[in-house]
Order: structure tokens, then sequence, then C-alpha cells
């Protein structure tokens, strides 16, 4: 099965100034389950790149057992570095698309 996780490229509150962008667990909880069972994952965001991360979701009281094992996978993080332009992506490659958050 292959699955496309779409994250955010949006990384402010609007005109509040404060940082925001995607939590860290709302993508890694689904990314193993999906990974644990086979799946192909590919991550996108509208922007590419790196998306920007909710600084709040990396505080040690927001970790938890399965953040930790993501920031430990290298192979993770190099897909987060690197997610794909969303315009670049075709829906008929994908099995399911998943929106984490």
């Amino acid at each position: 099965m292959k699955v496309l996780m779409v994250l955010t490229s949006h990384d402010q509150l609007g005109n509040t100034g404060r940082k925001t962008g995607f939590w860290l667990e709302e993508l890694a909880a689904p990314y193993y389950v999906f990974k644990d069972a086979g799946a192909e994952i590919t991550l996108a965001s509208p922007k590419g790149g790196r998306p920007p991360l909710d600084p709040k979701s990396n505080e040690p009281n927001f970790q938890t057992d399965i953040t930790r094992r993501f920031e430990k996978d290298a192979d993770a993080n190099a897909q987060l570095d690197k997610t794909v332009r969303l315009d670049s992506v075709k829906q008929q490659d994908y099995d399911t698309v998943f929106y984490p958050g």
C-alpha cells in the first residue's frame, strides 16, 4: 500500500508572530501505524522541503515513546527533510492520503 502523508508549510499563527507547524506526535503515531503495517510512505507539503514543526510539540511534556522513536529514525528524518512539493504529486500513485492533525 502506498500512503501520502500531507504536512503543513504554514509556520505562524495569523499575524500574532507565534510559531506553529505540524504536531510531532500527530505525524509520528500514524507514520508508524502505516510503516509497521508495511506501507510505503511519502511525505509531502505545499512548499516541499522540511515543514515547520510546532515548537511546543517537541517540549519534554509532549514527548512520547513514538515521538522519540521518530526523532531517532534516520530514514524518517531524511524523508521529513525532503518532503515532496504537493503540486508535484499524482493522486493516482497512492492508495490513500492522510493529513496528520
